[in-house]
C-alpha cells in the first residue's frame, strides 16, 4: 500500500526541485543518445575509416590482440573457446589465466568482424554506454533531464573513462559503463520494489565478472553493496522503508549477486582454480607493491590541471608510467561545486550526501599509502591484497562527481548559484594560472621530482603554463554564463545546452590526447622473410625474442605477442598472469626462471634452452657474441614496426618432448637449482617437486617385462613442452630406474 504513495510522494517532491528547469524534450532519451553517440565519435571517428583504436603503448597492442585473435580463430575453426595458449611462456591455461574478454558479449563482434576492428568498437560502444548508463540513473533518481544529460557527459568523457583506450583497460573500462546501470537496478529493487530490476542488478554482476576485471568488480560490488543498505534504511523522499521489506528487498540484491556469481562461474570457477600457480599465489609481496600505482597527493591538481605532471611521455611522476587521464574537467568541478549551494532544501539532499562521501572514501583509497586510510580495507577487506593500482576505484569517485555535476547544473538553471561563487572561481582559476606563468608551479613540480625527472618538469614548463590559461578559459566561459544566466540575458534552454557543450568541448580538448588510432592489424603485425622462415618450421619449436639496443617504439614482435598472432611459439612474451615459476617472488611480475632478479644468466643455461624447446633467437643486433653455438640464420630484416631485426639458430638438438627413464622428486627450493646445474641431464631424468601428487598404488607404473610400455594406467605427461609441467608441481611419479616415463 505503501509503493503507490512513495512514488507520487517523489514524484511531486522532484516535480518541485526542478520545476525551474525546462521541460525534457520529446524523445529525451532518443535526444540523449544522439548527444552521446556525437560525443563519442568525436573522439573515435577515425575507427569509421578502419583504423586501429592501439598505439605501442597500449596493452591491446603489445599483446592484447594476439590473445582476441587466437580465440576468434579457435572459435570459427572448431566452435569452440580455447582452453591452452601454447605460444607464451612454455603455455598457460586460456581461460583461467583469462586473456581479455573471452565470455563477455563483445567477443560476438569478433565472430562478424575482423578483430581488430572489433576490438576498436568495443571499446567506443562502452564510452557509449558510460554515457546513456549514468543519464538512466539519473533520471531514475529524479533529476532533470539536463541535469542527467551533463552528468552523463561529465562521466562518460572524463579521464578515468575516456582515457582507458590509451592503456588499452578495456576490462576496467566495461565494469566501470555497467557501474551506473548496476545503481539504477539497486534504486528500482529496493526502493520501488522493481521485481524485474533483480534480474538486470544479477546479469550485470554476471558481465562485470565475464569483463573480466576482478579489481574493479571488487570496487563495484563494495560500493553497490553500501548503497544498497542506504536505500533500504535511509528515509528518502519522506518515505522509510518498513524493517521487513529493507531487509527482503535486501536479501533478494544478495540472491542477485550470487546468482550473477553463477552468469560468471565460467570465467571465475577456473581463475579461482589456477590462483595457486600465478604469479598472485598468496597474495601480493608486501604492501609497498599493494600500494604501488596510487594516486600520488600532488597530482590531485590534474583533475584541474591536466598538463601538471606531463601528460602520456612528458610524466615526471613517481609512478614511472602515466598512460591515461585523472582529468575531471573543469566546467564539471564548478558545476559540481554548485551542488552544494542550498543543500538544506533539497529534498534529495541524502543522496548528495551519500555520493559526496562515496567520493571522499574513493579518494583517500586511491591516495593508498599516501594516507593510513589504505591500511583499513588492505586489512579487512577480502582479495585487496592481490590488487595494485588502489588508484582504479576513482571511477566511483568520478561517477559521484558526475552526480554533483547534475546537480550542480540544476542549480544554474535554477538561478541558484550565486555571484560570489561564481567570482571566487574566477579568482582561484585566475591564481593558478599566474602561478603558472610565474613558475612557482613548475618550482612546486620540482619538489616531487627526482633528480632524473627534473629535466622532464622542465621540458613541461611551457604545456604547464598554456594548460593553466587553458583551464582559466574554461572557467571565464561558465563564469560568464552563469553570470548571463542570473541576469536573466540568455534563456534556461539555452543555457543548459550551452553547459552540456562547454562540458564537452572542455573535457574533449584533453581526452582527444589519449585517442590515438594506428594502422589496421593486417599492417601492424604483418609477416616478414624472418616470421616465414619460422611458420615453416616442421616440428614444433620456440623463438626467444629480445631487444639489446634500444627501439623508438615498443616492438610486440621483440617485446610483445605478435609472433603469436603467426601462430609461433614465444620462450617468454608479455602477460602477467603467466606460471608462478616464471614469477620471482608472489605478487612480482619478473620472472625468476630466467634470472631476471639475479646475476645468474639462467634462461640462456643448456639445461633451461632445452627444456624451453628454444631453436632460435630473435634480436635487433647483428652479432650475438654472448650466446654461444649459434649462426645467424636469417637477417637484416625490417619487420613490420620498422626494426631491424636478425634471426639466430641455436646449434643444439631441443626436441618438444622426450621420453626419460627416471622421474624423481625433490624439495621445492632445490628443483630449480638442480635444473640449472650443468651436471644435470634433462634427456635422462625427470624432477619435479615434493610438494607434487603421488599417484597411488592403483596408478603407479608397472614395469614390463622386456617391454618399456606401463602395464597399468597411464601417468600424466611429465615434460609435455619442457618446463611446464616440471616446475609447475604437477602429478609425478617417484624415483623409478626401470619402467617408461613418457614425455610429449
Amino acid at each position: 500500500m505503501a509503493q503507490p504513495r512513495e512514488k507520487s510522494t517523489r514524484q511531486s517532491q522532484n516535480h518541485a526541485d526542478t520545476s525551474a528547469a525546462p521541460p525534457a524534450p520529446r524523445f529525451a532519451l532518443g535526444w540523449a543518445a544522439l548527444v552521446y553517440a556525437l560525443s563519442t565519435l568525436s573522439l573515435g571517428y577515425p575507427a569509421l575509416a578502419g583504423k586501429f583504436l592501439v598505439n605501442p603503448h597500449s596493452d591491446q597492442y603489445i599483446a592484447g590482440y594476439a590473445f582476441r585473435e587466437f580465440a576468434a580463430s579457435t572459435l570459427r575453426t572448431t566452435g569452440h573457446f580455447p582452453l591452452w595458449n601454447p605460444y607464451l611462456f612454455g603455455g598457460m591455461p586460456y581461460i583461467a589465466a583469462m586473456h581479455g574478454d573471452i565470455f563477455y558479449p563483445t567477443f560476438l563482434l569478433r565472430m562478424i568482424m575482423p578483430t581488430d576492428v572489433a576490438m576498436t568498437w568495443g571499446f567506443i560502444i562502452h564510452i557509449f554506454l558510460a554515457g546513456l548508463f549514468t543519464y538512466v540513473f539519473l533520471r531514475g533518481l529524479g533529476y532533470g533531464f539536463y541535469g542527467a544529460l551533463v552528468g552523463g557527459l561529465a562521466y562518460m568523457m572524463s579521464g578515468q573513462i575516456a582515457s582507458s583506450v590509451s592503456p588499452g583497460h578495456d576490462g576496467k573500462l566495461f565494469v566501470s559503463a555497467l557501474f551506473p546501470l548496476a545503481l539504477l537496478m539497486l534504486y528500482r529493487g529496493i526502493r520501488e520494489g522493481k521485481n524485474w530490476s533483480w534480474g538486470g542488478f544479477a546479469l550485470v554482476v554476471g558481465l562485470s565478472i565475464l569483463s573480466p576485471h576482478p579489481q574493479l568488480l571488487q570496487y563495484m560490488l563494495l560500493t553497490s553493496g553500501a548503497y544498497a543498505l542506504f536505500l533500504a534504511f535511509t528515509t528518502l523522499d519522506g518515505i522509510k522503508l518498513p524493517r521487513g521489506v529493507a531487509i527482503r528487498r535486501l536479501g533478494l540484491a544478495l540472491l542477485a549477486v550470487i546468482v550473477g556469481l553463477a552468469v560468471g562461474a565460467v570465467q571465475y570457477l577456473p581463475v579461482r582454480e589456477y590462483v595457486k600457480w600465478s604469479p598472485r599465489a598468496g597474495g601480493l609481496a608486501d604492501y609497498r607493491i599493494a600500494t604501488s600505482y596510487a594516486w600520488p597527493p600532488e597530482e590531485l591538481l590534474n583533475a584541474y590541471l591536466p598538463q601538471f605532471s606531463g601528460i602520456l611521455n612528458g610524466y615526471w611522476g613517481r609512478n614511472g608510467i602515466h598512460l591515461h587521464s585523472e582529468y575531471v574537467g573543469v566546467v564539471v568541478l564548478v558545476l559540481a561545486g554548485a551542488a552544494f549551494i542550498g543543500l538544506r532544501s533539497d529534498s534529495r539532499r541524502k543522496h548528495i550526501i551519500f555520493w559526496s562521501a562515496a567520493l571522499v572514501v574513493s579518494l583517500l583509497w586511491s591516495l593508498g599509502s599516501a594516507t593510513p586510510f589504505y591500511q583499513i580495507p588492505y586489512a579487512i577487506i577480502p582479495g585487496t591484497k592481490y590488487f595494485r593500482a588502489p588508484a582504479t576505484i576513482f571511477f566511483v569517485g568520478t561517477l559521484a562527481i558526475a552526480l554533483l555535476a547534475c546537480v550542480g547544473t540544476e542549480r544554474f538553471l535554477g538561478r541558484r548559484v550565486t555571484r560570489k561563487y561564481l567570482i571566487g572561481w574566477l579568482i582561484g582559476g585566475g591564481a593558478i594560472a599566474l602561478l603558472a606563468s610565474t613558475g612557482a608551479l613548475t618550482s612546486f613540480a620540482e619538489s616531487f621530482a627526482s633528480d632524473r625527472q627534473l629535466d622532464l618538469v622542465q621540458a613541461n614548463k611551457g604545456a604547464l603554463f598554456a594548460g593553466a590559461w587553458r583551464s582559466f578559459a574554461f572557467v571565464a566561459l561558465v563564469a560568464a554564463l552563469g553570470l548571463a544566466t542570473l541576469q536573466e540575458k540568455v534563456s534556461i534552454r539555452a543555457t543548459a545546452w550551452i553547459l552540456a557543450a562547454l562540458v564537452t568541448i572542455d573535457l574533449w580538448t584533453v581526452e582527444r590526447i589519449y585517442w590515438m588510432f594506428s594502422p589496421p592489424a593486417k599492417v601492424l603485425y604483418a609477416s616478414d622473410p624472418i616470421v616465414d622462415m619460422l611458420k615453416a618450421e616442421t616440428q614444433p619449436i620456440r623463438v626467444l625474442p629480445f631487444t639489446v639496443r634500444a627501439t623508438p617504439q615498443p616492438d610486440p614482435f621483440l617485446n610483445g605477442d605478435a609472433l603469436m598472432t603467426h601462430r609461433i611459439r614465444n620462450v617468454l612474451g608479455y602477460h602477467g598472469n603467466q606460471l608462478g615459476r616464471y614469477a620471482a617472488a608472489p605478487g612480482e611480475l619478473t620472472n625468476d626462471l630466467t634470472g631476471t632478479n639475479s646475476q645468474e644468466n639462467r634462461l640462456l643455461s643448456p639445461n633451461v634452452l632445452a627444456l624451453t624447446n628454444t631453436k632460435y633467437f630473435l634480436t635487433n643486433i647483428p652479432e650475438l657474441p654472448f650466446i654461444g653455438n649459434t649462426t645467424l640464420a636469417k637477417g637484416p630484416v625490417r619487420n613490420a614496426t620498422g626494426d631491424t631485426v636478425y634471426l639466430y639458430r641455436l646449434n643444439a638438438e631441443n626436441p618438444y618432448s622426450w621420453v626419460t627413464p627416471i622421474a624423481v622428486k625433490a624439495p621445492d627450493e632445490q628443483v630449480l637449482a638442480t635444473v640449472i646445474n650443468p651436471r644435470f641431464d634433462g634427456a635422462r631424468s625427470a624432477i619435479a617437486s615434493s610438494s607434487a601428487r603421488d599417484y597411488n598404488d592403483g596408478e603407479a607404473l608397472r614395469s614390463g617385462q622386456g617391454t618399456n610400455r606401463p602395464e597399468r594406467a597411464r601417468p600424466r605427461r611429465i615434460l609435455t613442452n619442457g618446463l611446464r609441467e616440471l616446475l609447475s608441481g604437477l602429478d609425478c611419479v617417484r624415483r623409478r630406474k626401470t619402467g617408461s616415463h613418457r614425455t610429449g
